[in-house]
């Protein structure tokens, strides 16, 4: 199963705790799918709300393309809305109601069949401290990875 990335958010993974994961479709108009797969679109601090029980991506960039066919130009960070099962939704809702916590977009990209798909997450936001100790475990896992890579030669 091959997929097209377009954008990652690297800021959620060092800002949140990535509890689930969940794949989403997303309701493009046509000029946005072809900016789309130009690869011009931009996660930073995108987020996920409840509108009117829909869930939609919200803050996150999609160029407008000056090669489209269109009599409009659409605003680039409007919210968007994006397509899962109701259970899905249901679990989604409850847990950022009782637990406090939040759904962040970790990336956008087109999968096998060509459908805009965006990754989403139920998160927990880090503290400094967590932020710092996640670092520093990073940087002993790349130099032990480097010792060893060197051991072996």
């Amino acid at each position: 199963m091959s997929i097209n990335l377009i954008a990652k958010n690297k800021k959620a993974y060092h800002d949140y705790e990535i509890l689930e994961k969940f794949e989403a479709g997303i309701v493009l108009q046509g000029s946005e799918v072809k900016a789309l797969r130009a690869k011009r679109a931009n996660l930073n601090d995108a987020y996920c709300r409840f509108i009117k029980g829909e869930l939609h991506l919200v803050n996150a960039h999609i160029a407008y393309l000056d090669t489209t066919n269109t009599n409009y130009s659409r605003d680039t960070r409007s919210p968007r809305k994006l397509l899962m099962h109701k259970k899905e939704l249901n679990k989604l809702f409850t847990a950022i109601e009782k637990e406090g916590l939040t759904i962040v977009p970790l990336s956008i990209y087109f999968n096998a069949r060509n459908r805009a798909k965006v990754s989403i997450a139920i998160a927990r936001g880090k503290q400094l401290h967590d932020k710092r100790e996640t670092l520093k475990r990073r940087t002993q896992e790349r130099e032990a990875q480097q010792a060893m890579k060197n051991y072996n030669r």
